[in-house]
């Protein structure tokens, strides 16, 4: 039995350029001023991830509790940039369709409760559906633990699963957990970025993702 594991911001919600925006503005704040397609790179890593990424980007090595402050920060400023969420094209037929044939699939995040909730609203998701936060795994993107907790509790084969994406820390993971993955270019990086990244395939969004199901053998 074939199974999606969904990203979601940049995958299935358009979030992405409103979490580059958010962040910068809070490095800024505390006068590290970092460019944004340094920011927008990262994009997909953990909060804890990224903030020593962009630290190293920097050269400034942040302490715990200057991370822990600019995580914080972050959320407050992203909740006020993006208090409500829009559903990238597509992704709301997505899913309404997987559920209604019965199509295993979940979502593996690595933002956590309560940030995602807007999110996950917008896309009239099934109260049942599987969603794995950050706060569900010991590591975050780009390390697997996400994805195979979701696969683990879904009750299907790694070798069944494939990934959908929109970052080259989704494929990465997605090759870390021995799953085939999905590229999306709804989150900014380009075609050949994720195609280099493992993508088995690359679409344009969710919704030629979904005219394209029968490619991955998904249909019942």
């Amino acid at each position: 039995m074939r199974a999606l594991i969904f990203d979601l911001d940049g995958t299935l919600v358009d979030t992405v350029y409103a979490h580059v925006f958010a962040w910068q503005c809070a490095f800024a704040e505390a006068d590290m001023a970092i460019d944004g397609w340094r920011i927008h790179r990262r994009i997909g890593m953990s909060g804890g991830l990224f903030t020593r990424a962009a630290g190293r980007e920097l050269g400034h090595e942040l302490s715990q509790q200057e991370a822990a402050d600019l995580q914080s920060r972050h959320g407050e400023l992203f909740r006020k940039l993006l208090p409500k969420r829009r559903p990238l094209p597509g992704a709301v037929e997505l899913l309404k369709f997987l559920r209604s044939n019965n199509i295993v699939h979940g979502i593996a995040t690595s933002g956590s409760r309560p940030e995602i909730n807007a999110s996950l609203d917008a896309l009239e998701i099934d109260p049942g559906l599987l969603v794995v936060e950050r706060g569900d795994v010991l590591r975050a993107k780009p390390e697997p633990d996400l994805f195979l907790a979701c696969q683990q509790r879904l009750g299907v084969r790694v070798e069944d699963c494939y990934v959908v994406g929109d970052a080259v820390w989704d494929l990465l993971a997605a090759r870390r957990a021995g799953m085939l993955s999905i590229g999306l270019l709804s989150g900014g990086y380009g075609e050949d970025e994720l195609s280099q990244a493992g993508a088995f395939r690359v679409y344009r969004d969710a919704l030629e993702l979904y005219h394209s199901l029968d490619e991955l053998g998904v249909l019942p």
